[in-house]
């Protein structure tokens, strides 16, 4: 089943709330959040008393995505805010099995995400544990730029890392440049969660943009 997961950060921060309901009423499967601390990434964004603020305005789940260089000082409040999905850089989690027994401690599920040359392989001790593999598709760090094309080979070897493990439920979502041209291919590879930011919020027509990238 494809998920189409709008991601806040091309939306109208003045107004999110209206924003994410609307999102929602149109189709959306999750709500992506895409925290930045200036730090990991050269963006700042939100943290936590913003997603918590949110999650009253809406019933779909949030997919957290944690662009920052500490993460686990966000998981337990992460986990009070009431978001679904929690999902790490590898490379900013010198503990990383430390961090994903964290996140599911929380009660949350975990997810790890991919910086465009990080190779799939990292993650092979503990593809097992994992709910997501986040392979991202653009540097991260801004919205609106385009689709890396060597991503397409992630993500097949992301869901072949999977399900070698016998982890079948696990998911690949996939980051960056999703739209009207490239998702034919992104879903052909094997990505089921599908995080569109300026593909959906920028849309005259957000329903059909859902519709279209599912």
């Amino acid at each position: 089943m494809i998920h189409i997961c709008p991601s806040i950060l091309s939306a109208d921060f003045s107004r999110l709330a209206e924003e994410i309901k609307d999102v929602e009423s149109k189709g959306a499967d999750c709500i992506h959040l895409d925290m930045m601390d200036g730090h990991f990434v050269p963006n700042l964004t939100f943290g936590v008393p913003i997603i918590a603020a949110l999650r009253k305005h809406v019933s779909i789940p949030f997919d957290a995505h944690l662009m920052v260089e500490h993460p686990d000082v966000y998981v337990d409040g992460l986990a009070k805010a009431g978001v679904q999905y929690v999902t790490v850089h590898q490379e900013a989690c010198p503990h990383l099995d430390s961090t994903l027994q964290h996140i599911r401690s929380a009660g949350m599920k975990c997810g790890v995400a991919l910086n465009p040359a990080t190779p799939v392989s990292s993650l092979s001790c503990v593809a097992a544990q994992l709910d997501m593999i986040l392979i991202m598709s653009v540097n991260p760090g801004f919205g609106g730029q385009k689709f890396i094309p060597y991503s397409l080979d992630k993500i097949r070897e992301a869901r072949a890392l999977l399900d070698s493990v016998g982890n079948t439920e696990a998911v690949v979502e996939v980051d960056g440049g999703v739209n009207a041209d490239t998702v034919q291919s992104v879903k052909e590879a094997g990505a089921t969660f599908l995080v569109a930011g300026s593909a959906v919020f920028g849309a005259a027509d957000r329903a059909a943009a859902i519709a279209a990238l599912r």
